[in-house]
């Protein structure tokens, strides 16, 4: 018997490993505890992190518990995997910070009432850790032979991969292993580049317990025209307000490629599978009609209802005259005086993130692609005063779909 919540994982496109798969889906269909692993290396997650975090919520809304586990400890090591070269060392106060900011992210996804699910934190069990009895109890059960062989560390042994690096793999093995006795937890998933990582762990927990508990991982997320998952010409996609306004993350969602729209719709939305096959039957100009439910859809998931709501009117009064709220734009606040000296078109631009640079600002405005309150930037240099606001307020476009607000302050 195969278990409803293995079959949603199949059909939306999430599943891209599984080991012992008939066995696993068996075990789906009753209730189990299951966890993903995230390493606080910055104050909040983004967009590629979103794919483990919808599966977890498709675990919970069938019955099963999930275990979000935060690297407290593995932090302060770095995972090699993925990665050309060694990441950067933390401070152990920047690792609590970020994760103290990351556990409050998660209650949006996630209901933790009741241990409907649990967060967890690495730090707990292994910086208290001896480490010659770790050594001893669990660096024995580790070929070097195999660690070198796995995929997280056949790319860095090119560029040079470093002894504290080399550990990572021990630590979140035994990070399975660890809730695995103490809370059931049977299944670790996580993204393709973890597939070497999980498989240790599970052959840890064998071989000290001789307990059967499983691995599943999730394809690394390309966009069709070959991009990395959540990233921007301005950088990442932030799942934190305060990094990534609600607006800019409706406007990352709706501006997908059409030959996204489905897959997106059934990773990254909780809608039911033949509605989603039922908004894409069309294409052509009705595929809109689909983005905007992504983008909504994304954002009500991430920010809340008001918030995908009022993003959304903000977008349509832009692009389609329809509604009257701009109010979720992206807004920087200019005081009156400095406007009254003028300010240059293409610093405008610079300081409120639409170009990266002064010098890429000029090549925007030069080559067309700049817009102040719907009117073309014709000279980098024109000086924006007072007299360019409506109402207090002005609307910069930079190409066709990024928009900034600038409000008058005294």
């Amino acid at each position: 018997m195969t278990a409803p919540v293995y079959d949603e994982l199949r059909d939306r496109g999430f599943i891209a490993q599984v080991t012992a798969e008939e066995a696993l889906a068996e075990l789906m269909a009753r209730g189990i505890t299951c966890y993903v692993g995230f390493d606080p290396t910055a104050s909040a997650l983004h967009v590629g992190h979103l794919l483990p975090i919808m599966a977890l919520m498709h675990m919970q809304r069938c019955g099963h518990r999930p275990v979000v586990l935060l690297g407290g400890g593995t932090a302060m090591i770095g995972d090699p995997s993925g990665k050309n070269e060694m990441r950067r060392i933390l401070s152990r106060e920047e690792i609590e910070d970020n994760a103290g900011k990351i556990k409050q992210q998660f209650s949006r996804y996630l209901d933790f009432a009741d241990g409907k699910a649990l967060m967890l934190n690495n730090a707990e069990w292994l910086l208290s850790l001896n480490y010659i009895a770790f050594l001893r109890d669990i660096g024995r059960h580790f070929s070097v032979n195999r660690m070198i062989a796995s995929e997280s560390y056949k790319v860095r042994l090119e560029t040079g991969l470093n002894f504290i690096e080399f550990n990572y793999m021990l630590l979140q093995s035994y990070d399975f292993l660890h809730l695995y006795r103490e809370h059931g937890c049977v299944l670790q998933m996580g993204g393709n580049d973890q597939w070497g990582n999980i498989v240790a762990g599970m052959d840890l927990v064998r071989r000290i317990t001789g307990g059967t508990v499983y691995g599943m991982t999730f394809s690394l997320i390309t966009t069709a025209a070959g991009q990395k998952m959540g990233k921007t010409e301005s950088g990442a996609v932030w799942l934190d307000a305060e990094k990534t306004s609600p607006y800019e993350y409706y406007q990352y969602w709706i501006n997908t490629d059409d030959r996204d729209v489905e897959r997106f719709l059934l990773l990254f939305t909780m809608l039911p599978v033949e509605e989603i096959k039922e908004y894409t039957r069309q294409q052509g100009n009705s595929l809109q009609k689909a983005k905007e439910i992504l983008a909504f859809e994304a954002t009500s998931i991430t920010h809340g209802l008001d918030a995908a709501k009022k993003a959304q009117e903000s977008a349509r009064s832009i692009f389609y005259g329809e509604g009257s709220d701009i109010d979720s734009l992206p807004t920087t606040p200019i005081t009156r005086e400095r406007l009254q000296q003028g300010i240059p078109a293409y610093v405008l631009f610079e300081e409120t993130d639409l170009s990266a640079s002064r010098a890429e600002a000029r090549r925007l405005i030069q080559e067309g692609g700049a817009y102040i309150n719907g009117e073309r930037v014709s000279n980098f240099d024109e000086m924006i005063g007072e007299a360019n606001f409506k109402e207090g307020s002005l609307i910069l476009r930079a190409g066709k779909k990024r928009y900034h607000r600038i409000i008058v302050v005294k």
